[in-house]
C-alpha cells in the first residue's frame, strides 16, 4: 500500500444501535474500495468485521474490529463497534481516535437506545456525524417519521441529504439534494444516475432549497451571503457542508440499503469529500494540557487505543499516529514506563488480514506486533509527550468469581489480567474485606462472554457468585467503656486497664472537652458487666492527637488524653492497634468501621505484668464495648443512577425502582434519575431489558454511604449472627 499523506486520510467509526447493519456496511465499503473482491455476509459468517470464534457463534459484534479502504484517492480507516450496550467500552475507545462518525440508523425502529447512546458519547468526543439511514427496504419502514425522530435527538442540524422515492418492498431509487440527481439501484449491485423525474421535481427543489437553509443557518458568512443572493453558489454549499459537519452543525442524512450495497458507493464518496481530514479537527490534547497539531513534521506520538490477541500473531497494539512520522527500526518512548520499544514493523489491517506499511505518517491508524511493555492508553514518543487517556465508562454489573478447580487460582487471575487488558471495561480484584474476587462489567451479557472466553479458550470452569455488599459501621451517639484485661497463668502475667470515650467524628467539630454519659465498666476479663444507672460528667485534656484516613473512607480520630502517667505513652500504639484491629472487623457484622473519635482518658498498668498485648486487648475490647452503646448503625453504599428509557416503559421501570428502595431525582425527557443502594442492583441490567424489551439502558457511579433502615440493619445482624454460629 502506498504511504498516504495526512489530508488523504478519513478516520471513521460506524456507530448505532444492535442490528442497524453497521458491520454490513463495512463490508460494503470494503468491497466498494477494493480491499476485499466479495462480500461477506453475518449470516454465512464470514465478515471482515465479525471473525472472532463468539461473534460468529452470536452472530453479534462483540469488540471493534479496526479496517481500512481506498477511494478518491484517500484511504478511509473504518472501525466497526458493537451496537450493544454491553460492550459500549469499544465504542468510547474508537471515538476517541476517528475524525468523524457514521451513526447507522435503522428506518424500521427509528431512534433506537443504541442510537441515543452513542450519539451522546459522540457528543462528549466532540464527533462529527453522518447519518445513514438503513433497512428502507423493510415495510415498517418510516423516512419521514425517523428523520423527525433523529431532530428530536441531535437537533435541528439533521439535514436530509438524500430521501427515497418509496419505501418498503419498492425501495430502489434515492434522490441527491446535493447532486440533484436520481440514484436507482439495481440487483446486478449496478447504480444508475438520471435526472430527477417529473414527479419528483418540485418536492426535490423545495427540499433542495430547505437543504440550502439550513446549511447557511449553521455559518454567519453563509447566512449573510444567502440573505443578499437568495441562494449559495455550489462552491459555498460545499464550503458551508463540510464545516457544518465539522463544527457539528450540520448531520447530513443519506440513504442506503446495506445488505444489497445500494447507495453505499455514493456514502463512501460524500465521506471523502465532506468528512474532516485528521489536521482539519480540533488538536489533541496532552496530559500537560497543550494542543499537539496533527503534523508529520511535529515530533512522534503514537497513542496505543486497543489491544487483541490474536491466536496467530500474538499481542496486536492498534494505535493512532497523532504527530510525526513512524517508520521501520525507529526507538519510541513509552511515557508510563519511560521503557524504550523498538518499533521493528509497521501494519495497517482490515479484519484479521494485515498488510505491511514502509512508513506511516501523522493522522493515520496503524498496529504493532508483540510490543514489549505497551498498553491501551499508552503514549509513544520520541518526546516528553502523554497524550490524555481513554475516559472508560464505569462498571455497572459485578458478580463474585470462583474458580471450580482452586488449582486454577493463579491461572484464572492471569487471565483475567489479561482481558482487562484488551477489554479495560472489564474490571476485576480481590476484596480482602469481602473475600471474595470481584468481577465487574457493563452487563450481565459482557461478564457472561468473559465467562464463555475463560471457558472455551482459556480452559478454566469457573462458577458467578452472587457479591457481598461493602456495608459500613458507624455510631450516632456518644458513649464511654471501660474494660481491663487481666490474666496470669505463671510466670508473667498480662494486666491493663483502659477507660475510653467514643462519639461519631465529622468535618471540622470543636475538640473534645466534657462529656455527659452513662458509664459502662468491666472490671476484669472474667467478672460480668455492669453498667451505672447515673450520668457521670468527664472531662478530658487533649495531650495528643493522631487523624488517621482509613483505607475504606472516612476517618479515625484517636486522641491521648492521659495525665498524671495512668498509662505509659509506649503503650498507646499498642490501644491504637487494637481499635484499627476492630475497626477492620467492625462489631456488628464484621464490615469497615468508620468516622469515629476515640479520646483515651484514663486507665491502670502494672510494674510487671503490663506489656504490648494485654493493652492492645483491653482497647479493642473497650472500644467495642463502647461502639455497641453508641447508637451503632449499618452503612450502605449508594448508587446514582441514571436510566435511559423510552418514554412508553416510564412507568414500569419507575416501579421497578421503587421496589429497589430507589430515591427518584427527577425526570426529564427519556431519563431517569435517582439513588438506589448497591444491596439492590443485582441483576438490574437483566430486569431492566425484560421490562423494556431491551430498550434501555442505564449507568451508576457511587454516591456515598448512607444508613440503612432499621428492618434491613435487623435482617444484616440476624444474617451475621447466622453466619457466626455456621463458622462455630
Amino acid at each position: 500500500m502506498k504511504v498516504y499523506q495526512t489530508s488523504d486520510i478519513r478516520n471513521i467509526g460506524l456507530i448505532g444501535g444492535a442490528k442497524s447493519g453497521k458491520t454490513t456496511l463495512a463490508e460494503d465499503l470494503l468491497f466498494d474500495g477494493g480491499v476485499i473482491n466479495r462480500r461477506g455476509s453475518v449470516d454465512d459468517k464470514n465478515t471482515v468485521s465479525d471473525y472472532r470464534q463468539i461473534e460468529l457463534e452470536r452472530q453479534n459484534s462483540i469488540s471493534s474490529t479496526v479496517m481500512y479502504t481506498e477511494a478518491n484517492g484517500k484511504k478511509i480507516n473504518i472501525i466497526d463497534t458493537p451496537g450493544m450496550d454491553d460492550f459500549i467500552g469499544e465504542v468510547v475507545s474508537t471515538l476517541k481516535v476517528v475524525d468523524s462518525a457514521v451513526m447507522v440508523v435503522n428506518a424500521q425502529n427509528g431512534v433506537e437506545v443504541g442510537t441515543e447512546v452513542t450519539g451522546r458519547w459522540a457528543e462528549k468526543n466532540n464527533t462529527p456525524i453522518v447519518l445513514a439511514m438503513n433497512h428502507l427496504e423493510h415495510e415498517n419502514s418510516n423516512f419521514d417519521d425517523t428523520v423527525e425522530k433523529l431532530k428530536n435527538s441531535f437537533g435541528a442540524g439533521v439535514t436530509v441529504m438524500q430521501y427515497p422515492v418509496s419505501t418498503g418492498a419498492g425501495f430502489n431509487a434515492v434522490i441527491d439534494l446535493l447532486k440533484m440527481k436520481m440514484y436507482k439501484f439495481s440487483d446486478d449491485g449496478k447504480t444508475e444516475i438520471s435526472d430527477i423525474p417529473d414527479d419528483q421535481k418540485e418536492k426535490a427543489e423545495e427540499m433542495h432549497a430547505s437543504l440550502i437553509e439550513d446549511l447557511a443557518s449553521s455559518d454567519e458568512g453563509l447566512m449573510e451571503k444567502f440573505f443578499e443572493n437568495g441562494s449559495l453558489t455550489e462552491d459555498e454549499i460545499t464550503a458551508g457542508l463540510k464545516d457544518g459537519i465539522k463544527t457539528r452543525n450540520v448531520f447530513p442524512v443519506l440513504c442506503i440499503n446495506a445488505k444489497q450495497n445500494w447507495g453505499t458507493k455514493r456514502l463512501l464518496e460524500f465521506i471523502c469529500n465532506n468528512t474532516p481530514a485528521p489536521n482539519e479537527v480540533a488538536p489533541v490534547k496532552t496530559s500537560k494540557g497543550d494542543d499537539l497539531p496533527c503534523d508529520p513534521a511535529g515530533p512522534v506520538a503514537a497513542f496505543m487505543f486497543k489491544t487483541v490477541i490474536e491466536s496467530h500473531l500474538g499481542e496486536v497494539t492498534f494505535y493512532k499516529l497523532y504527530s510525526g512520522e513512524i517508520t521501520e527500526g525507529i526507538d519510541l518512548m513509552n511515557s508510563r514506563t519511560q521503557n524504550k520499544e523498538r518499533i521493528t514493523q509497521i501494519y495497517t489491517f482490515a479484519g484479521k488480514n494485515r498488510e505491511k506499511l514502509d512508513k506511516i505518517v501523522a493522522g493515520d491508524i496503524g498496529a504493532f506486533i508483540k510490543l514489549k511493555d505497551t498498553n491501551t492508553n499508552d503514549t509513544l514518543s520520541n518526546k516528553d509527550i502523554k497524550i490524555d487517556p481513554i475516559d472508560f465508562p464505569e462498571p455497572k454489573f459485578r458478580v463474585a468469581i470462583k474458580a471450580k478447580n482452586q488449582a486454577d487460582d493463579e491461572k484464572l487471575g492471569l487471565a483475567l489480567n489479561e482481558i482487562h487488558q484488551t477489554d479495560p471495561t472489564v474490571v476485576s480484584g480481590y476484596s480482602k474485606e469481602l473475600k471474595q474476587l470481584i468481577l465487574q462489567g457493563q452487563g450481565e451479557l459482557h461478564l457472561n462472554i468473559v465467562k464463555w472466553h475463560l471457558q472455551n479458550i482459556e480452559k478454566i470452569e469457573v462458577d458467578y457468585l452472587t457479591p457481598k455488599i461493602q456495608y459500613r459501621e458507624t455510631i450516632t451517639k456518644t458513649s464511654q467503656a471501660t474494660y481491663q484485661h487481666k490474666k496470669q497463668s505463671g510466670g508473667s502475667g498480662q494486666f491493663g486497664e483502659v477507660h475510653m470515650i467514643i462519639e461519631p467524628y465529622q468535618e471540622d467539630m470543636p475538640e473534645p472537652k466534657t462529656f455527659k454519659l452513662k458509664q459502662t465498666q468491666r472490671k476484669s476479663s472474667v467478672t460480668p458487666l455492669s453498667v451505672s444507672k447515673g450520668d457521670s460528667e468527664v472531662t478530658v485534656n487533649v495531650r495528643g492527637k493522631e487523624e488517621i484516613e482509613l483505607e475504606w473512607g472516612g476517618k479515625l480520630v484517636f486522641y491521648n488524653c492521659i495525665v498524671g502517667g495512668a498509662i505509659d505513652a509506649r503503650f498507646l500504639p499498642a490501644i491504637q492497634k487494637g481499635l484499627m484491629e476492630r475497626m477492620e472487623d467492625g462489631p456488628l457484622t464484621g464490615s469497615y468501621a468508620r468516622d469515629i473519635r476515640v479520646m483515651v482518658y484514663d486507665g491502670k498498668m502494672h510494674s510487671v505484668d503490663s506489656n504490648e498485648i494485654s493493652f492492645k486487648i483491653a482497647g479493642k475490647t473497650a472500644f467495642s464495648m463502647a461502639f455497641k452503646e453508641a447508637g451503632p448503625k449499618i452503612m450502605e453504599p449508594i448508587y446514582d443512577l441514571e436510566v435511559i428509557v423510552p418514554e412508553d416503559k416510564m412507568g414500569g421501570v419507575m416501579t421497578d425502582l421503587q421496589s429497589r428502595r430507589a430515591i427518584i431525582m427527577g425526570m426529564e425527557g427519556g431519563t431517569i434519575k435517582a439513588r438506589v443502594p448497591l444491596a439492590e442492583m443485582n441483576r438490574y441490567s437483566t430486569a431492566l431489558s425484560s421490562l423494556t424489551s431491551g430498550r434501555a439502558t442505564y449507568s451508576i457511579k457511587f454516591a456515598e454511604y448512607a444508613a440503612v433502615p432499621p428492618d434491613v440493619q435487623e435482617k444484616l445482624l440476624k444474617a451475621h449472627e447466622e453466619e457466626q454460629k455456621e463458622d462455630e
